[in-house]
This record gives C-alpha cells, sequence and structure tokens, in this order.
C-alpha cells in the first residue's frame, strides 16, 4: 500500500504542491478524489477538522491544512533547511507563497474585473520579493533558502507555473525566477511529474477550466 493518502478535490489547487513534493523525492501515494456532489452532501465535510480539504493521511496520523501538511513532509524528508537559520526563511518564503495564493484563489473564485485588473497591475510587486530571496542566494542560481531544496520550493514552484498558466507572460522582467521554474522542472522525476496526464489534465483550480 502506498505510504499516504491525499483526499482532495480533482483540481491542483492547494495540493499540487504537495504532489510534486512527492514525486520529486520518489514517493507513492495514493489519491481519495472528492466531487462536489459528494461534498455538498455533508458528511465529509463534517467529518473535516476543520470543515475543508485538503486531508493528508501519514500512517495513522491525519493532518489538515495545506502548510501543516507541507511542513511535515519538510521535516519527514529533510526539506527543512540545514540549520535553525535556514527553517525560519524556509517558512518566511512559505508564508509569502501563502498570501499571495490567497490573493490569487479569491481573483479566481470572485468573478470581479476590477480585481482583476488590480492584481494583475499589482503582481509584479508581489513577485519581487521572491526574485530577491533568489538574488541573494548564490546569485539566484539556487533554490529559494540554501543549497538544497525545501518543501518552500515546491509550493513557489507551484504558484508560478500556475501564474504562468493564468497570466503569461507574468515572469518575462524576473529573469531569476523564469530560470528557477526552468531549473526546477527539469529535476528528473519532477518532470515526469509535471508531464503526467495526472498533474496536465487537473485544473489549476476547480471553479474555472484553467
Amino acid at each position: 500500500m502506498a505510504p499516504y493518502t491525499i483526499v482532495y478535490f480533482p483540481t491542483r489547487g492547494r495540493c499540487e504542491a504537495m504532489r510534486m513534493l512527492l514525486a520529486d523525492q520518489g514517493q507513492s501515494w495514493k489519491e481519495e478524489v472528492v466531487t462536489k456532489e459528494t461534498w455538498l452532501q455533508g458528511p465529509l465535510k463534517a467529518s473535516c477538522l476543520f470543515g475543508q480539504l485538503p486531508k493528508l493521511q501519514d500512517g495513522d496520523l491525519t493532518l489538515y491544512q495545506s502548510n501543516a501538511i507541507l511542513r511535515h513532509l519538510g521535516r519527514s524528508f529533510g526539506l527543512y533547511g540545514k540549520d535553525q537559520r535556514e527553517a525560519a526563511l524556509v517558512d518566511m518564503v512559505n508564508d509569502g507563497v501563502a498570501d499571495l495564493r490567497n490573493l490569487c484563489s479569491h481573483l479566481i473564485h470572485h468573478d470581479c474585473e476590477e480585481d482583476k485588473a488590480r492584481y494583475m497591475r499589482d503582481l509584479p510587486e508581489h513577485l519581487k520579493p521572491f526574485e530577491t530571496l533568489l538574488a541573494q542566494n548564490q546569485g539566484g542560481q539556487a533554490f529559494i533558502v540554501g543549497n538544497q531544496i525545501s518543501f518552500a520550493d515546491y509550493n513557489l514552484l507551484d504558484l508560478l507555473l500556475n501564474h504562468q498558466v493564468l497570466t503569461p507572460g507574468c515572469l518575462d522582467s524576473f529573469p531569476l525566477l523564469s530560470a528557477y521554474v526552468a531549473r526546477l522542472s527539469a529535476r528528473p522525476k519532477l518532470k515526469a511529474f509535471l508531464a503526467s496526464p495526472e498533474h496536465v489534465n487537473r485544473p489549476v483550480f476547480g471553479s474555472r477550466k484553467t
């Protein structure tokens, strides 16, 4: 049996970063796909600790909250920096990714043209901190923190790939982020996952075709 089970909707959403992490680390997992109809019936939602998904089952450990799951996987596979200083920076990056993901999710789920225009206008300012962090770490030729991949890298990569779908060209003015996406996406196991039908056929968000 696969050591991990992911319970989530048939989208990339808040689960793709953890899938990317597991794939890149050579791990297998089971998917329990929850349809909108099943979710609206109520019992599954009521059984979830915070009334929401994703849910990760790791043996007898049940976890909710996507960032808590990523941190757990980060600790499990040594993807949390080499020391406390790097761990603090990894947490900082991941919180920054979470903030931008929340803004983007609101945009997707609330169809307001004014909000879309404002988001697109402000997107470079939201991406700039990540470009700055890359520049400060080995001239942007490594990972977002230190010289080894962390769980925050998978979360950031997923967010950037999603933005390239939603607004192509958004990284054109960020050469380090563009190279970072290409470099991480070329990691053999991650490249295979990103090319797999499971990833390609999942929409970025459930409420849109993208």
